[in-house]
Formats: C-alpha cells, sequence, structure tokens
C-alpha cells in the first residue's frame, strides 16, 4: 500500500491544519494573494515607486496646509486653534478609517480603491478653493481629502507586502522615506503657491497635484497565480460535479487577528509610542523661539530633522533586510523607539540652539528608523493574508493616540509654561513602549518555544487514510516554520495530487489485465520517483 509523505522542509506546512499563534519576532514567508509568492523586483519596483507618492502624500499633506493658516485666519477671522483643525481632522481620517479601507480592499480590490480615494483626494480641495467658512474646509478638506488620503495609503502598503517578501524591510524603508520627501517639497510648494495665487489658487493647483493618486493607483497591478495550477483546480472542481466543497466566503474585516498574542502586543505597544512620537516635531519651533531664537533659524531645525529621516528611513531598511537581523526586527524597532524616548528625554534639558541642533540630528535618525519599522513588523506578524484587515485595526486603534498626544502636549505646556515637561512626557510614553514591546515579545517567545516543537510535526498519511505515523523533527528551523503558513497552498496542492494520484490509479487498472505480470523493479523505480507539485513531494518511504 503507497504511502503519501511531504518532503523534508515543507512537511510542517502539511503537517498543522491551522497557523500557530505567531511570534513578534517570526517573519512571514509571504506567498501573496492566493498562494502566489511574492515577486520581490520586476513589477514591485513600480509598485514601490506608487507606494513612496503616496506615503509622502499622506503624511505631508496635514503639515503641507498649515502654511495656509495665516491666509485663513484672515479670511474668515478664526482662531489659530481654529485651522488647525484641519490638519488634525486630515490625520484623524488618515488615521481613524482604516477598518473601512480594509472592508473596501477586501470586498473590491486595492486597484479600483486607490483610484476612487484619488478622486476624492482630488475633489476636496478643488471644492475647498470655492469655501466660504471654515466649516465648509473642515469638510472638504478634512473630511473628504482625508478620506481620500486613507483609501491611497492603507491599500499601497498591502501591494508593497504582496510584491515584496526577501527585500520587504529595504523597500518598506524606501516607501517611508516618501514622507520627509514630500515635506522638504510640499512645504516650499505650498508658500509659493499662496504668494502667486492666494490660498484659494493654492488649494486649486493642490487638488490637481493629487489625482496623481489614481496614477498611482493604476500601478497596484494585482498578483496573477500560475496558470496551470488555476486550470487544474478548475478541472478538478467541474470532476467533482455537485460533491465539490464550496469555498468559503472571503471575511471583510478579519477579527481573528486579535486571536494572535504577536498582534496583541504590538497593537498596545505601538498605541503607547504614537501618544508622544508625533510631539517633538509639532513643538520644536516654537521651543527654540522661547529660547530667543529667530524665526528662520528655529524653523530650520525642521529642515535638518526630515533631511536626516530622508536617510535614515532607507537606511533602516537595508539593516533590516539582513540575514541576522530580520529574524529579530522586532527588537531593531524596539531600539528605535528607546531610542527615540532617550532622545526625547535628553532634548528636554537643551538651553540653546546648538543643543538643539543635535537634539534634531538623533531625533532625525531615530524617528526615521521608527517610520521605516512600524509596518515592516506589522507584516511579519500577521503576513499577506491577515495584513490588509490588521492595518485597518492598528490603525484605528492608533488614531486615538494621535488625536490625544499632541492636544495632550499642549494642555500640559499652558499649565506649565515649560517645555522641558512636554518633552519629558513625549519621551517618558515612547520609553515605555519600547519597554512593552522588547519585554512581553522576549517572554512570550520563551513560553511559546516548547509548545511550537509539539506542533511542528511531519504526518505521513497512508493511501487509506487509515494509518498516520508521525514523527517528531529533532531540530526546526526557521525555514520550516514559515512553511507553517502556507496553509492555502498546501490545500490546494494536495487536493490536485490527491485527484492525480486517484486519475492515475484507475488508468492502471483499466490498461491492465488482471493476469498481467508486474515487473516488480520497475514499479519500485516508478515509485521512488518523486513528484513535485508546488512544496510537495510523494515518495513511497514507508509502506503497509
Amino acid at each position: 500500500m503507497v504511502a503519501v509523505q511531504t518532503a523534508a522542509k515543507p512537511s510542517l506546512s502539511a503537517s498543522i491544519e491551522t497557523r500557530p499563534t505567531s511570534t513578534v519576532g517570526e517573519v512571514a514567508a509571504d506567498m501573496g494573494a492566493e498562494g502566489v509568492k511574492a515577486p520581490d523586483g520586476g513589477w514591485g519596483w513600480a509598485v514601490l515607486f506608487g507606494c513612496f507618492v503616496i506615503t509622502g502624500f499622506s503624511y505631508a499633506f496635514p503639515k503641507a496646509v498649515s502654511v495656509f493658516f495665516k491666509e485663513l485666519i484672515r479670511e474668515f477671522g478664526v482662531g489659530y486653534s481654529d485651522t488647525a483643525w484641519i490638519s488634525s481632522i486630515l490625520l484623524a481620517m488618515l488615521y481613524g478609517t482604516g477598518p473601512l479601507c480594509s472592508v473596501l480592499v477586501n470586498r473590491f480590490g486595492c486597484r479600483p480603491v486607490m483610484m476612487v480615494g484619488g478622486l476624492f483626494a482630488s475633489l476636496g480641495m478643488i471644492m475647498a478653493s470655492f469655501s466660504t467658512s471654515i466649516i465648509h474646509i473642515y469638510l472638504s478638506t478634512g473630511v473628504i481629502t482625508g478620506l481620500g488620503l486613507a483609501l491611497n495609503f492603507q491599500p499601497s502598503l498591502i501591494m508593497l507586502n504582496r510584491y515584496f517578501s526577501e527585500r520587504r524591510p529595504l523597500a518598506n524603508g524606501l516607501s517611508a522615506a516618501g514622507s520627509p520627501v514630500a515635506l522638504c517639497c510640499l512645504s516650499p510648494l505650498g508658500q509659493v503657491l499662496q504668494y502667486q495665487y492666494g490660498w484659494r489658487g493654492g488649494f486649486l493647483i493642490l487638488g490637481g497635484l493629487l489625482l496623481n493618486c489614481c496614477v498611482c493607483g493604476a500601478l497596484m497591478k494585482p498578483l496573477v497565480g500560475p496558470k496551470a495550477l488555476k486550470s487544474k483546480v478548475l478541472e478538478l472542481d467541474n470532476q467533482e460535479g455537485p460533491e465539490k466543497t464550496k469555498k468559503p466566503k472571503a471575511k471583510l474585516l478579519d477579527f481573528s487577528v486579535f486571536k494572535d498574542r504577536g498582534f496583541l502586543i504590538y497593537t498596545v505597544a505601538a498605541s503607547i509610542m504614537v501618544l508622544g512620537l508625533f510631539v517633538p516635531p509639532v513643538f520644536i519651533v516654537s521651543y527654540a523661539k522661547e529660547l530667543g531664537n529667530e524665526d528662520t533659524k528655529s524653523a530650520l531645525l525642521l529642515s535638518i530633522l526630515g533631511f536626516i529621516d530622508i536617510f535614515a528611513r532607507p537606511t533602516c531598511g537595508v539593516i533590516a533586510g539582513l540575514k541576522w537581523v530580520r529574524p529579530r526586527c522586532v527588537y531593531l524597532f524596539s531600539f528605535a523607539m528607546l531610542f527615540n524616548g532617550i532622545t526625547d528625554l535628553i532634548g528636554s534639558q537643551a538651553k540653546d540652539y546648538g543643543s538643539l541642533v543635535v537634539f534634531c540630528i538623533f531625533f532625525g535618525l531615530s524617528y526615521g528608523m521608527v517610520g521605516a519599522l512600524q509596518f515592516e513588523v506589522l507584516m511579519a506578524i500577521v503576513g499577506t493574508e491577515k495584513f490588509s484587515s490588521a492595518i485597518g485595526l492598528v490603525l484605528l486603534m492608533e488614531a486615538i493616540a494621535v488625536l490625544v498626544g499632541p492636544p495632550g502636549a499642549g494642555r500640559l505646556l499652558d499649565a506649565t509654561k515649560n517645555y522641558m515637561w512636554v518633552f519629558l512626557l513625549a519621551g517618558i510614553e515612547v520609553v515605555i513602549s519600547a519597554v512593552v514591546l522588547a519585554t512581553c515579545n522576549f517572554l512570550f517567545i520563551r513560553i511559546k518555544s516548547s509548545a511550537l516543537e509539539d506542533k511542528l510535526e511531519s504526518i505521513t498519511v497512508t493511501d487509506d487514510a487509515k494509518t498516520e505515523v508521525c514523527h517528531k523533527p529533532s531540530e526546526i528551523s526557521e525555514e520550516e516554520e514559515k512553511g507553517a503558513r502556507q496553509g492555502q497552498e498546501k490545500e490546494t496542492n494536495e487536493k490536485v495530487i490527491k485527484k492525480e494520484e486517484e486519475m492515475h490509479k484507475e488508468r492502471v487498472k483499466e490498461d491492465r489485465p488482471e493476469s498481467e505480470t508486474v515487473d516488480s523493479k520497475a514499479v519500485e523505480r516508478f515509485l521512488k520517483e518523486q513528484r513535485q507539485n508546488g512544496d510537495m513531494a510523494i515518495s513511497p518511504e514507508t509502506c503497509l
């Protein structure tokens, strides 16, 4: 009786019906949509360029529109706090609509969602150019443009995750560099447009510029699976007829990610981090002015921070992709947060312009590291299949922290009249997040190590499904652990192989008379020839 046994490395993916709870430090071997392996190049570079542009628009635009605030104050007779709500609403829409974006992506795909989002982003700015009150700008620029940018930002990260696996840390670092690059370009552009055409003309032109989001969306070509495998699956489905099993309906928002303790640890740590992460860039200029520096010199601090940030993000992406670093990228992320928090704590003691320049250099370096790693770590935790839902839920949690962090720091400043306490609070919050992530991850991996070894077993199944021989591997390598995440591809391949075996046996019975003698050596040679299909292999190592 012929036995079917999985090959050495892929056996782990075949032996576990459901993926075990992931550790935070684990790196997923992503196969992309419908079991397609990430190409790590090719058209992926075009996708990376689109993600670079979208990331720049999404993060830099809320800051870039602030150059029009003085004109809006003069036009509508409102205060600075009233105009500041424009940027706040933009950020709230970018983060808070994460679950909505996840539902739309899972329902319609990334490309159509991004192209519609580009139209919304452009339409909001064009409508704002005809506004007659600050409320109109809240609704147009804040809500409509913010929703459009959100519908572009999240799908672009999802597509980047599908196109890159081995080079994903580098791709994340390069795409994250779009934020400081766009900020360095959009802020001066906004000043020029305001000087030449006024705030209404500037909004109109920026609305046209945001139509480039539609172009970036068009670059997000969906990955298509191998035609041969697809045709085999379709053929088998047709042959099964009424007995075929229906494919379970895909979830529009997968809440099962909350069962993953690694995801929960990441979400809690990231939410605490965001409370203090964005505070220093908001207050650094006013901090410098408080110390008696000129407006020009004070504004230069943001340029220094942004310049360092541009180079820090791709550099950190390269480091995170190194062979010995990538499996431990969560600890690199924890170090980046700890570095950022300690920089805030030390910067709170700055007393002159030179010390603020040094602070901006180190803050830009640590801020760039955090920006390059935050989504890379999330991708490594949940994998491609659940990333679209996971990022939406994470952004929703961070939206609360984004709305609480800077305003809370502003109230602290009003109460104490001292910037030192603002930077101290921000630093403490970021340091706590780093400690939570690193400590919980370390303890979690130690607890799970023994349990994971018990679950990762290779199973030998006989063709009549009556006898099973289980073998526990003595050593579990990282590559074997990655195979456990490929459950969807495993099911498809097993289905194809099983059907081919049945068809082959039927052909042998039809072609061979009962009285015909069989050469045992020929049969033995035939059975020893492994037939590869994806990551599965058939070998008669166990015969009953």
